[in-house]
């Protein structure tokens, strides 16, 4: 556009329901897939009370970044392990916490971020569509490895595995995603006819504001395990700090 010195202004707005551009307090679906993904842990912690030593197994979205698994975890509030990409566990460790969880209270619900554990795994090699490397299963692999390690226990589970995909965004907005795309597209037109280009509208620190492209995609913004979120998260699962 600029080589061909044409009248176009580029005006980006925050479209990724893994909520992970930097500078951007929240990008537009997050919540509504959050509402959906806590119907899901729901259900999981629904099936896993419902039977003896009873394990709901949730996968969710988030290749490099655990916002929708921690709220979701947040919301639900029934769930008793969090696993994301930005905390490294240790499959043993996990394993025998979640015996101990078993051994206790008879059931467990597990939520795992489709990024997380990708050390545990080979890496395949494979893009997607968009040219990014495609994750290992997680979901499968936690699957198999707490199967294989009960029965090494002679221990008796009952494990459900959910995975609902792209479900969690293919539906209708709730209320407050409608309205706060509606003024993402007001800020986005404003900027557009007062001249402005190679920025993207954000949210941030509850006030809308403009950001650079280049400063938006310099880094992905992730959950600091030493924040609030993270904590809270810790606190709610009840599961140990170091997995």
């Amino acid at each position: 556009i600029t080589r061909r010195n044409l009248k176009i202004g580029v005006v980006g707005i925050p479209k990724t329901i893994d909520n992970d551009i930097s500078f951007v307090q929240k990008s537009f679906g997050f919540e509504t897939a959050v509402s959906e993904a806590r119907r899901v842990t729901y259900a999981a912690h629904t099936e896993a009370e419902g039977a003896r030593n009873g394990i709901g197994l949730v996968k969710l979205m988030g290749r490099e970044s655990g916002f929708i698994a921690a709220y979701a975890v947040l919301a639900d509030n029934q769930v008793n392990f969090c696993l994301i990409p930005e905390v490294p566990f240790r499959l043993d460790n996990f394993l025998n916490a979640l015996k101990e969880r078993l051994i206790r209270r008879g059931h467990a619900v597990i939520v795992v971020a489709e990024g997380a554990g990708q050390h545990l795994m080979g890496k395949t090699g494979e893009q997607d569509a968009s040219g990014n490397i495609r994750p290992g299963d997680i979901g499968i692999f936690l699957r198999e490895q707490i199967i294989a390690y009960f029965h090494k226990e002679k221990i008796e589970i009952n494990l459900k595995y959910i995975d609902p995909s792209y479900t969690i965004r293919s539906l209708p907005a709730n209320a407050h995603d409608s309205a706060f795309c509606l003024l993402l597209g007001h800020n986005a037109v404003h900027a557009g006819m007062s001249g402005r280009t190679n920025m993207v509208v954000s949210f941030w620190n509850d006030e809308y504001t403009y950001v650079p492209i280049p400063l938006a995609v310099s880094q992905r913004k992730k959950i600091d395990p030493e924040g609030w979120l993270w904590q809270s998260v810790l606190s709610a699962t009840g599961q140990p700090r170091d997995l």
